[in-house]
């Protein structure tokens, strides 16, 4: 299928989908911690904006689980529960197995020229690991995965359980170190080899399978035997 595969990249977003971005860049990478409280005012001075837009982009993040309103505390980050973390993931290993079939695009040059340069940087930091540097590889491996996806829907659910599921690798990398760089490294040796062979429902079941490794060394490091 032949498809602008990097048209949500490329067209300007709008002011409540900048802030959006921004707050769930910052949820991931731990900037917000659970249990701080998003500032309306504070935001909208930041932004340069109005208090609206601020709360337009609260209010679609709230949908995801990762806020929610409190009682005369107002607007909190929240850490999803097992049972949530259980639930996105479970959405992720079925979407994964749809992106070489529900309308995918074509695989070009810049996404294999993407996936060694990623690759390259999962192997140094597996020598010299930050768990910040981590997750910035992974935020960029999923935005060369979701380039591949030609199915408006379905990208904007792959999106949506990313964001879900961010922050607990920036937990896990802490604690697990070059070990979940080893693990990146051996991700991103698949994936290329998929998109050097035009593969792209290989890409979606080498997803489905990390995904699935990823999610047991959360079980193991983050949630209680019985989550």
């Amino acid at each position: 299928m032949n498809c602008n595969q990097h048209a949500a990249e490329t067209e300007p977003k709008s002011t409540v989908e900048t802030i959006q971005t921004e707050i769930l860049r910052r949820i991931c990478f731990l900037d917000y911690q659970p249990g701080d409280q998003l500032k309306e005012a504070e935001l909208a001075a930041e932004f340069g904006v109005s208090r609206t837009p601020v709360r337009d982009a609260i209010s679609r993040i709230s949908h995801l689980g990762l806020v929610e309103t409190r009682n005369g505390v107002g607007t909190v980050v929240v850490a999803l529960t097992a049972a949530k973390i259980r639930h996105v993931y479970d959405m992720r290993l079925e979407l994964a197995a749809l992106i070489g079939t529900m309308s995918p695009c074509a695989i070009t040059d810049a996404d294999r020229h993407a996936g060694r340069e990623l690759l390259q940087n999962a192997q140094a930091l597996s020598h010299d690991f930050d768990p910040r540097r981590y997750v910035e590889v992974n935020h960029r491996l999923h935005r060369l995965i979701a380039s591949l996806i030609g199915n408006s829907a379905l990208k904007s659910f792959w999106w949506q359980t990313y964001y879900q599921a961010a922050s607990t690798w920036y937990r896990v990398g802490n604690q697990m170190g070059p070990e979940v760089a080893l693990a990146l490294v051996a991700e991103l040796e698949d994936i290329n080899t998929a998109l050097e062979n035009n593969d792209t429902a290989a890409v979606g079941f080498i997803q489905r399978t990390h995904i699935g490794y990823g999610y047991q060394r959360i079980k193991t490091h983050l949630l209680s035997p019985e989550a």
